[in-house]
């Protein structure tokens, strides 16, 4: 039996509504239309979905469990559409999507008149990352753990430099390099004279840190003693504070590839820039991907894994 959506939609607002007339309008129709429908839906059922009294309508205990199955098929209907449609836009154009934000400095480097289309999602991804791939919201998911097909959590520390490729035949994570992350410190600070430092030696220095940061945003807050971190959502705003301000702030290797970071203006910048040693300031980086995509976007990873600065 093939169930009409319209009909099964009438079913679900009236459930939500408990009146002819509310669902009447929630539909821009009349009532009788609602009514026609309600009346239809239940013979091809051939259940009883509805109490009917004088002047009063309501679902039976059947009506509300049909209510309930109704709404849960409407939903996995929208989702099809959505991942057919999804599916087709994958084979015209690659969509990447990131858990951090270095990537996409990197993204801007790459060379696209060899590769199909690229819409870069420039909101970082924080969740469901193995299911926005499934559901081809993403093409390529770039974060700092290679992604498995049972959780979306592990995180992989492998800081190994060579490339390689883990996963299954239906989820691939290829290592494309190491973010390493840096302080830049006022040049007659003392800290400034080491040529490396710990997160430990910076405790209690106020940071000029953006937003959106993704998962650096947890290491630098966890591992830096009584530090404080003067957050800012605009990488402009951040710029221009830095320019007037003695501040000190954090950057990586990929930095520089941004054209508004405060890199741009080293030549005018008192900071001296100091790596940081600690394990958890290199930050191994994964393209995420389906088997079925592989061929797609082995272009774009061959000429990441070669832009990625050492």
């Amino acid at each position: 039996m093939l169930l009409d959506n319209y009909l099964l939609q009438e079913l679900v607002i009236f459930a939500q509504t408990g009146t002819l007339a509310q669902t009447a309008r929630r539909l821009n129709v009349t009532q009788p239309t609602i009514t026609r429908g309600l009346q239809k839906l239940e013979s091809e059922l051939a259940v009883q979905l509805f109490d009917r009294q004088p002047n009063r309508l309501t679902l039976t205990t059947t009506g509300k469990l049909a209510a309930q199955l109704a709404e849960k098929l409407l939903a996995a209907h929208d989702q099809t559409v959505t991942e057919i449609q999804n599916f087709a836009r994958s084979q015209e154009e690659i969509t990447i999507a990131t858990t951090i934000p270095g990537p996409l400095n990197l993204l801007n480097q790459v060379d696209r008149t060899s590769l199909p289309p690229l819409k870069i999602n420039a909101n970082l991804v924080r969740d469901s990352l193995v299911q926005r791939l499934q559901a081809n919201e993403a093409t390529v998911i770039i974060a700092d753990h290679a992604l498995t097909l049972t959780t979306t959590t592990t995180t992989d520390t492998t800081t190994s430099t060579s490339n390689k490729i883990v996963g299954s035949d239906e989820l691939i994570a290829t290592y494309l390099g190491t973010e390493n992350l840096a302080v830049n410190l006022n040049r007659f600070m003392y800290q400034a004279g080491q040529t490396t430092i710990s997160f430990t030696e910076l405790a209690g220095i106020s940071f000029l840190v953006l937003t959106e940061i993704g998962p650096w945003r947890q290491i630098i807050q966890h591992n830096i003693p009584r530090a404080k971190f003067l957050y800012q959502k605009e990488q402009a705003a951040l710029t221009e504070i830095s320019q007037y301000s003695d501040f000190p702030y954090f950057s990586t290797n990929l930095s520089p590839l941004r054209p508004a970071s405060p890199e741009t203006y080293r030549d005018h910048d008192s900071r001296i820039q100091i790596p940081i040693t600690d394990p958890t300031a290199q930050m191994p980086v994964y393209a995420n991907y389906l088997q079925r995509n592989r061929a797609q976007v082995q272009p774009l990873i061959d000429q990441l894994i070669d832009l990625w600065p050492h």
